[in-house]
């Protein structure tokens, strides 16, 4: 057997990898390959080309690349004709998936989008796509498998790989002594996993730190870096910020720093689900291009681009998405920290709010479940075999 993974996502890249290993423990002999990452990779998976160094957003961030996407949907089209994999495996990333998930129908291979694009959200009408181009929509939220159902697209709840992970990676009591270092204020700083995303809200980050450190010199700062380029990027321009802000900078303890944590200051995100899996408050930014924000305000239909504040139907975690004003905006959320650390009690009900979200929709078994529904699902559908 072999399945065909096609991830664009740092994230989607972890939990492709969790999602490989599971195959992989009900079936040793299954060869899985694709588009990925370093994460998927060390599953066990042949990755053809490191496509999560790829995860731009924007038009004006993907037209230098079109070429390239190109030639890699080309790669892909050939490589199901000649070797027909018996499944393909999408996670997010639709701009460039929605390519291979045509090439794979147009080979006769069954298709699966494992935590679907967010069409309810925005760009409802690709919905036809779906219908088109996939035979198994596997969603991690609740209320998101409900929208694909009646949009009549075949769609399953599986729960999502993010609390999956969490309950896999607990945090002991001395890792957070560790980090914390006897502060009496911890302020976790998410700059976001994408290159891009880290350059253009890191200098708004930056400085809200300064206005919270301002009054609360003894509040320390950690910043949680996916990449150690990202890391090197945010402690240069630290450097030019000409400040003696308490920082430290760490590269893969996302999870060890929203556990020791007090509260945080992320850029959007889907590490928003960890933060309410771990109950930690936060104030989110997302800086955006002028093209990319003009479109938003005609094609985003939510209120909210928060996962928890969707879920929730109101702002559990404030947002500030923006492309201009920032002095205005860091001021603010320097405010709203500031608030919380003035009011302990105020943290705390943020937390309860969390708490109770991640309770009615966590399911820790997400790559276990997906596992299985896609083997057993392959099992009894051998008339791909002979499509095409």
């Amino acid at each position: 057997m072999e399945v065909y993974f096609s991830v664009g996502e740092p994230s989607g890249d972890e939990h492709a990898a969790a999602l490989i290993r599971e195959i992989k423990k009900r079936n040793p002999t299954c060869r899985c390959v694709g588009y990925g990452g370093d994460d998927m990779q060390a599953a066990g998976c042949e990755v053809f080309f490191p496509l999560t160094t790829m995860a731009v957003m924007g038009i004006m961030q993907v037209l230098p690349l079109l070429r390239k996407f190109w030639g890699l949907g080309q790669a892909a089209r050939k490589y199901f004709r000649e070797n027909r994999p018996d499944a393909v495996v999408l996670v997010d990333f639709p701009g460039f998936n929605w390519w291979i998930a045509r090439y794979a129908k147009q080979a006769g291979i069954p298709v699966y989008y494992y935590m679907p694009p967010q069409l309810w959200a925005w760009g409802g009408w690709r919905v036809k796509r779906m219908h088109k181009y996939v035979d198994h929509v596997l969603s991690g939220l609740n209320f998101e498998t409900e929208w694909y159902q009646k949009q009549g697209v075949n769609a399953q709840f599986v729960g999502h790989p993010f609390f999956e992970e969490v309950a896999q990676h607990p945090v002991s009591p001395s890792q957070i002594k560790q980090l914390r270092q006897n502060q009496k204020k911890v302020i976790a700083l998410l700059p976001g996993s994408r290159t891009m995303e880290v350059t253009m809200n890191w200098p708004a980050m930056m400085a809200v730190a300064q206005r919270i450190n301002h009054q609360h010199p003894e509040c320390s700062f950690l910043v949680a870096s996916y990449k150690p380029h990202q890391r090197e990027f945010c402690e240069e321009e630290l450097a030019k910020f000409n400040t003696d802000l308490p920082i430290e900078f760490h590269t893969g303890k996302t999870s060890e720093i929203i556990a020791a944590a007090d509260c945080a200051l992320m850029v959007s995100g889907s590490v928003s689900l960890e933060l309410m899996a771990r109950c930690l408050p936060a104030v989110v930014l997302y800086k955006g291009g002028y093209v990319m924000g003009t479109l938003a305000k005609y094609l985003v239909k939510c209120k909210y681009m928060t996962l928890p504040n969707l879920i929730a139907g109101r702002e559990v975690l404030p947002e500030f998405p923006y492309m201009n004003g920032e002095n205005e905006r860091v001021t603010k959320m320097a405010s709203i920290i500031n608030g919380w650390l003035r009011n302990p009690q105020e943290l705390a009900s943020v937390r309860q709010d969390l708490k109770e979200l991640s309770e009615g929709i966590a399911a820790s078994k997400a790559s276990v479940t997906t596992a299985e529904y896609l083997l057993e699902s392959l099992e009894i559908q051998p008339e791909f075999k002979q499509a095409a």
